[in-house]
């Protein structure tokens, strides 16, 4: 059984000061995928590094205090891929993929575009160099397990507001279109989803820190383990830790029993 971890930090030090790495060593997954370090290589102290005695490798945004991924495994990777081969966006610290035998395990973080029409436009671009990535990945021979926080609401269930959210960045019908496509043609699977169907409600992994969104639960799902069909085959249990808040997500744990024969060590 492989327990894979996906966690927005919003500030790795700000998540620390919260209690997330004692929670992870209680936790002790095989893999976590981290996103929003916020931090730069001179910013990671030991404890941010190699939590545990986990290895850890990282995406960093050339941009102090911006962006940034990472992924913590307790083996250490037979090869490791910093960025996806976009200018713009590698500059950014958006990707980081870890491989471990047949099993390819990546920390994603996709553009926001609420701040402004020009980083939605910039999230549109991503979406249009991503998806031929999603497509060579899909045809590479690995099993892929891509953790993150993905920016979009896909459908109507995965957010509280969604009708007044429908002209919104992360539930607009350019955004939404694109993530059916990933989960149609492209061949890929949204795991959470796969195990709970749409008959299960509210399963938030984000709150806006406005107002009372936390409090009266007015959330969005945008944060997903999006795998190859054959491992999410395997994924037997998943859930939405919300007992501790490390940041403005809440992390999302997936166990993939037999999985483990995919490393192959």
């Amino acid at each position: 059984m492989l327990k894979i971890i996906s966690a927005n930090l919003n500030g790795i030090r700000s998540a620390a000061k919260k209690g997330f790495f004692e929670w992870m060593g209680k936790e002790a997954p095989d893999f976590v995928c981290v996103q929003e370090l916020k931090a730069q290589a001179a910013d990671m102290t030991p404890e941010f590094l190699n939590p545990h005695g986990y290895h850890g490798h990282f995406h960093y945004a050339e941009k102090k205090g911006y962006s940034g991924v990472g992924v913590y495994s307790k083996l250490e990777p037979d090869a490791i891929r910093v960025g996806f081969g976009c200018d713009e966006f590698d500059a950014e610290g958006r990707y980081v993929q870890c491989d471990f035998g047949k099993l390819s395990v990546i920390s994603l973080y996709c553009p926001s575009g609420s701040s402004s029409d020009e980083r939605q436009q910039a999230k549109f671009r991503f979406m249009e160099v991503f998806l031929p990535h999603l497509r060579e990945l899909r045809n590479c021979g690995q099993e892929i397990v891509i953790c993150g926080d993905w920016n979009i609401a896909h459908k109507e269930i995965d957010l509280k507001n969604w009708k007044s959210n429908q002209k919104n960045s992360g539930f607009l019908p350019e955004e939404r279109e694109w993530m059916t496509q990933v989960f149609g043609n492209a061949g890929w699977v949204d795991v959470y989803r796969a195990l709970h169907p749409e008959t299960t409600a509210e399963a938030y992994t984000w709150w806006s820190n406005r107002g009372q969104a936390w409090a009266n639960n007015v959330g969005w799902r945008i944060d997903y383990h999006v795998s190859t069909p054959a491992l999410a085959a395997k994924a037997s249990a998943a859930a939405i830790y919300k007992q501790e808040r490390f940041s403005d997500h809440a992390p999302l744990t997936v166990e993939y029993s037999g999985a483990s024969a995919f490393i192959g060590r």
